[in-house]
């Protein structure tokens, strides 16, 4: 690909480095990445991406643009609330950079399609915020043999990391061999995040992602940065490959996709049932059986939004009240949080404090109000 005079003058600065030249923006412009989610890590990535010149940029993600995203989500403004994430995507990118294809894939990364997907593209960016598609992510890059430029958020932290396994280096698995149980690490949505964080996470991936694509510089491969807000610090741990990782390990034992929502909700101390909103709005409606409803979200989530006739106990301070029920150890007790994690996790303490029916609503208050069913709010 020859630069035109037009791209020459875009691409100046570039052009300007030693390391990057009229040669590697040309390896840029021909160069193809797919950004998994359209979120606060992906925002940051595609536009400094599409800025960069890279000539064709891929974009999955199924959700629509929510008010609540703008905090943090800057690909998105508040004339996009309601459309498609992909959508809304391609139109500021290219809007940025006209120069450049944008592909939209609007649809869940799952394993009917993660290969046929992933295998268009030269890298790929982990901007997800849930661990089966991250899992799911990884072990396609493993397959595919495509570098895997990752990224996580947490309140006010943040971790970047490549995993390149067909350059030697380890995978996500090597890391985190197994997920953790369902709800000990809340998502965005339940335990919040800095709005610039993702800014800067999402910033240092398509960093990583410019450099592999040129074959300049020390990547991350191998590496785990870890970026504290608070405390203004980066510090580095160093990733070995795993030998004994189940994907890319010397004898792996897993050859092909699986069910990755079975596999980061499988836990060997799981001891609760599941039921779903429109099980538990039966219940509700029609009086089944004894039981006692808990919300174990945090008050200002219960003050927007609350199932009537729901105890609230937030999940942190379930330990210390647990003494509250004590009359219901004999009934059986469902909890219910946003999505389905932190109640996973309550009832899990209240198996171990001698409860003997849990059960956990799978879809939460989320899916209860998609579903139309009531809420009390306030006014």
């Amino acid at each position: 690909m020859t630069l035109s005079e037009e791209q020459r003058q875009r691409y100046l600065r570039h052009i300007l480095l030693p390391e990057i030249g009229t040669e590697g923006q040309e390896t840029l412009l021909a160069a193809k990445v797919l950004i998994v989610g359209a979120g606060g890590l992906g925002s940051p990535a595609a536009l400094y991406l599409a800025a960069a010149g890279v000539g064709t940029l891929g974009i999955v993600d199924a959700d629509v643009v929510d008010a609540s995203n703008l905090q943090r989500q800057v690909l998105h403004s508040t004339a996009e609330v309601g459309r498609l994430k992909v959508d809304s995507a391609r139109r500021r990118l290219k809007a940025l950079n006209p120069d450049i294809e944008i592909i939209t894939h609007p649809v869940r990364l799952t394993s009917a399609n993660a290969l046929e997907i992933i295998r268009l593209y030269d890298v790929v960016v982990d901007g997800c915020d849930n661990f089966p598609t991250r899992y799911l992510t990884n072990d396609a890059c493993v397959f595919l043999r495509k570098p895997n430029v990752y990224g996580a958020l947490y309140r006010f932290e943040g971790q970047a990391s490549v995993f390149h396994t067909a350059a030697g280096g380890p995978c996500y698995r090597c890391l985190f061999p197994e997920p953790p149980p369902p709800g000990a690490v809340p998502s965005c949505a339940e335990a919040g995040v800095l709005g610039v964080l993702p800014g800067i996470i999402g910033t240092i991936q398509a960093t990583e992602t410019i450099k592999l694509l040129l074959g300049i510089g020390r990547s991350l491969m191998g590496r785990l940065l870890i970026y504290d807000a608070l405390q203004m610090e980066f510090r580095s741990i160093t990733l070995k490959r795993d030998p004994r990782c189940p994907v890319c390990g010397d004898s792996p034992t897993i050859h092909e996709l699986i069910d990755y929502e079975n596999f980061c909700r499988r836990s060997d101390s799981v001891t609760y049932e599941e039921i779903t909103v429109d099980e538990l709005y039966q219940k509700l409606s029609q009086g089944e059986g004894e039981f006692v409803l808990i919300d174990c979200r945090n008050h200002d989530e219960h003050a927007q939004a609350r199932i009537s006739g729901a105890r609230l106990i937030p999940l942190p301070e379930l330990a210390k009240r647990i003494g509250e029920l004590d009359d219901c150890r004999n009934k059986t007790v469902i909890v219910h949080c946003a999505r389905g994690g932190r109640s996973a996790r309550a009832c899990e303490l209240l198996t171990q404090a001698g409860f003997e029916k849990t059960v956990n609503v799978r879809g939460g208050i989320v899916e209860w109000i998609e579903k139309g069913y009531p809420v009390e709010r306030n006014c």
